[in-house]
């Protein structure tokens, strides 16, 4: 079974193409036969296009903001050129979608009908940098795929669980009634890196409790007790929680009537700011990637600076937050982007958590750790850094939702 999954973040698109054997029933035997990226973050109109398979890597640069050409640009390799490990598009069995926004009627992963596209589309005004992205992936693939069959994988489902009082917001009841609440995002991430969290340490997971930081562009945390999500930091939308790459977090919401009223900015231009000028970019001024950030801070510009250390001190906020909801916490993940491959931000961070037992190994930090335990021998907290991959966590949903359909 070949299946392809396409993840639509708020500023790249990753796609892989897994093989699956039809009698792996462990779904262990899992094969990466392409994999293809586009980031349209490091210059202003361009997308750059990273494509690997046959050993072969591919990398270009397109001067365009044609989300969709530069899309379908990067799927054709699998097609054509050195990269080709297709012969035509039928070989594909199955397509698999993160889906960033499902409400709280999508808890689990979903065939793709014209009622679920209207569902998504319906959800894109609460995840705007993401349900679109996401619902062009899936019209895309109906153009290239002779009888596509898609699937959906809810970013809010592995969040469904959680109590009543962690998910209500201390507003009028009727308006959680009418699903304003809080969902969660990033769960197919959370629950991915909680299950690679059990089998690194080789403990239950039930047996654990987990602090989950994903930390890329957007950024949330997770409180994962007894296997499941029991608190989060995103909420109703994928602007509340932490300070990210361009969206702002959690703020006082008064901000937002004195804008209305006393600066007389519209509704789009409040959303705008919010979710594309604010985080790093907005207090930087000049990036919302941290590399550039950190880069900055050695030639000492104060915002870059300052903008790392607001980034630190909310992060350092949440966690806390994260561990009273654990009432205590046994371990600490860092994943994603900026979890993954910033020493500077596990150690700033994992420095003030000290009072919370958490301490650190600064040389295997700082000696580019890949799903490995960098705690110092002495802490009462591990800390690992693991590598998420949504990408082949998709690729399982699909293939166990196809043997229910078989």
């Amino acid at each position: 079974m070949k299946i392809l999954v396409l993840n639509a973040g708020s500023s790249s698109q990753k796609s892989c193409l897994y093989y699956i054997p039809d009698d792996d029933r462990s779904k262990t035997v899992i094969t990466q036969l392409w994999s293809g990226s586009i980031d349209w973050t490091k210059q202003q109109g361009m997308a750059t296009i990273e494509v690997e398979s046959n050993g072969v890597v591919l990398e270009e640069t397109k001067k365009t903001d044609d989300r969709l050409a530069v899309m379908e640009r990067l799927l054709n390799t699998m097609c054509e050129g050195d990269n080709a490990i297709l012969e035509s598009w039928e070989e594909i069995d199955f397509v698999g979608h993160r889906i960033v926004h499902g409400g709280s009627r999508y808890q689990k992963p979903t065939w793709i009908t014209e009622e679920v596209k209207s569902a998504i589309a319906q959800l894109a005004s609460l995840a705007p940098n993401h349900n679109p992205a996401n619902l062009q992936g899936i019209k895309l693939m109906e153009e290239l795929l002779p009888n596509p069959s898609q699937v959906a994988v809810f970013d809010t489902a592995f969040h469904s669980q959680m109590p009543t009082e962690a998910t209500i917001y201390p507003l009028p009841y009727h308006w959680y009634e009418q699903g304003i609440r809080r969902y969660g995002f990033h769960g197919i991430s959370h629950q991915y890196c909680a299950q690679q969290t059990a089998k690194l340490l080789k403990q239950p997971l039930d047996k654990l409790r987990l602090i989950t930081c994903h930390l890329g562009n957007g950024a949330s945390l997770a409180a994962i007790k007894n296997s499941y999500s029991i608190d989060t930091t995103m909420g109703f939308t994928p602007l509340e929680g932490l300070m990210m790459g361009t969206r702002c977090g959690s703020i006082d919401p008064g901000i937002l009537i004195y804008l209305l009223r006393e600066q007389e900015l519209t509704a789009d231009q409040i959303d705008e700011m919010l979710n594309k000028e604010s985080g790093l970019k907005g207090i930087s001024g000049m990036a919302s990637d941290m590399r550039t950030i950190t880069e900055a801070m050695q030639e000492n510009k104060e915002r870059a600076q300052l903008a790392f250390d607001a980034y630190i001190h909310y992060l350092c906020r949440q966690i806390g937050a994260m561990a009273a909801s654990l009432e205590g916490f046994d371990v600490l993940v860092f994943t994603a982007g900026v979890g993954e491959n910033s020493a500077i931000v596990r150690q700033e961070t994992c420095q003030r958590l000290q009072y919370l037992g958490v301490h650190l190994d600064i040389e295997k930090n700082r000696d580019s750790p890949n799903n490995e335990d960098i705690a110092a021998d002495q802490s009462q907290v591990r800390v690992l850094v693991l590598h998420t991959d949504e990408d082949c966590a998709i690729a399982q949903a699909v293939w166990q939702l196809a043997q229910v359909k078989g």
